[in-house]
């Protein structure tokens, strides 16, 4: 597991991380009210098709930056790829950070890791309501199209509200008595929260979140990023 890679100094950093994510997505119950719409697993499992769909467009931005064909992408290649999606809304030092926590192994970007640190660039830019004094470009619609949708399954899982998810929330959720036909065996949820849950804490963040809805979705690197 990533989390048992790591020394002293990145836990640190990590939980930084993790903190400032959390309250972002307090902060984001008020501006992504498509989470209310969502009623059942079933609901978000329509969406894979188009989040796939739209993960393999990203691939193909990856792919056109990666000119040695190695597979990963390094800091000056990432800058004009933001360039590109219109997402150089932080700082360079801000980036720099967050490409640091993205390359585990140090051999520069992958493309599960570039997934991750899109989403993480895009959610930390984002205005904190939609009445913000501050407008910021927040990329093309194909960006939007894709982590948005990822935001609103996790505020659906995070019935209380705190930013993170709960085992007793999460299989409440997905075996919503409202709609019977459509609720999760227990065995089945329990695999779900195991799946977002490496740490065995009981609780998930938006980052472990992020891990297990790729590969739910059915990107191809996700297992081996969850796994490394």
């Amino acid at each position: 597991m990533l989390c048992c890679c790591v020394n002293s100094d990145s836990n640190k950093k990590y939980a930084e991380l993790d903190a400032k994510l959390e309250r972002k997505m307090v902060e984001s119950r008020r501006y992504y009210p498509g989470h209310q719409r969502l009623k059942s697993m079933d609901s978000v499992i329509m969406k894979f098709p188009k989040l796939r769909e739209g993960l393999r467009n990203i691939r193909s931005v990856f792919e056109s930056y990666d000119k040695d064909g190695n597979g990963t992408i390094d800091m000056e290649e990432l800058k004009k790829c933001l360039e590109e999606l219109k997402l150089m809304s932080l700082s360079e030092e801000e980036v720099k950070g967050l490409y640091g926590w993205c390359d585990v192994d140090g051999k520069g970007i992958q493309f599960n890791e570039f997934i991750v640190l899109l989403c993480l660039i895009y959610l930390l830019a984002k205005p904190s309501s939609e009445s913000s004094s501050e407008p910021r470009e927040m990329g093309p619609k194909l960006v939007e199209s894709i982590f948005d949708p990822i935001v609103e399954v996790f505020l659906f899982l995070d019935k209380n509200g705190k930013g993170k998810l709960n085992k007793a929330d999460v299989t409440k959720t997905l075996n919503n008595e409202d709609y019977p036909l459509e609720r999760s065996p227990k065995h089945v949820t329990n695999m779900r929260f195991e799946e977002m849950d490496w740490g065995r804490k009981g609780k998930v963040g938006f980052r472990e979140f992020l891990f297990a809805f790729m590969s739910w979705v059915g990107l191809d690197d996700a297992d081996d990023y969850m796994s490394s």
